[in-house]
């Protein structure tokens, strides 16, 4: 049996189409600025007018000052937030990028007190009173390049990209903590940053000329 095909009256115009259309990273925000309301909600119900915690009871303080970059910031966190959400949708530092969000691939890496970290397996709760430092701190008051960054550049580095944010934050740790390693020292610092266009290569040439440049 054949059912008829549905039909249409061609009312529906073009910008009422696009009025329902939503980026991914506006739907992100949306879900989590609603979760955030939400929570927020009890969050007013359960403080009194004076505790000036933030807090439910019981539970973690909401409001969580954080050092990114140099800067003090206050931001509202939910309980089981990463620092990378908090990074890239609360405070619009995009340059962090999620690509496997289980601590495996290395693209969403920051410094942590100057250690590389992965920020998605991180809470941002965790880290109150150290210093964030993300690829958008990295550049000088001029708005010079790091060394690592021009690097990266001159070595013709990146490939498609996603990766490199990464890649560029963990070769900073590595040269912070040894500004002069050897390529092998610098192949286990890398370690942790995968490349799925395979450039690897090219990202130790990088480390290896901002030592020399540094």
């Amino acid at each position: 049996m054949k059912y008829p095909e549905p039909k249409f009256d061609g009312a529906e115009d073009s910008s009422s189409i696009a009025s329902v259309r939503a980026t991914r990273r506006q739907f992100i925000k949306g879900v989590i600025a609603s979760g955030a309301a939400v929570s927020g909600a009890g969050v007013l119900i359960g403080c009194s007018s004076g505790d000036g915690g933030g807090a439910t009871s019981g539970g973690v303080e909401r409001m969580v000052r954080l050092l990114v970059n140099g800067v003090e910031r206050t931001v509202d966190v939910l309980p089981n937030e990463t620092l990378a959400m908090t990074l890239r949708y609360k405070l619009n530092l995009t340059g962090t990028k999620l690509g496997c969000d289980r601590a495996e691939c290395g693209a969403c890496t920051v410094l942590v007190d100057d250690v590389a970290s992965y920020s998605c397996s991180m809470l941002t709760h965790s880290i109150r009173g150290k210093a964030i430092t993300t690829i958008e701190g990295l550049e000088g008051p001029d708005g010079s390049l790091h060394p690592v960054q021009q690097a990266m550049i001159d070595e013709l580095g990146p490939q498609c990209g996603f990766c490199t944010p990464g890649q560029v934050m963990s070769a900073v740790a590595l040269l912070r903590a040894n500004p002069s390693p050897t390529r092998d020292e610098a192949r286990v610092a890398m370690s942790g940053n995968l490349c799925r266009c395979g450039a690897y290569d090219n990202y130790l040439n990088s480390v290896m000329r901002a030592a020399q440049n540094a």
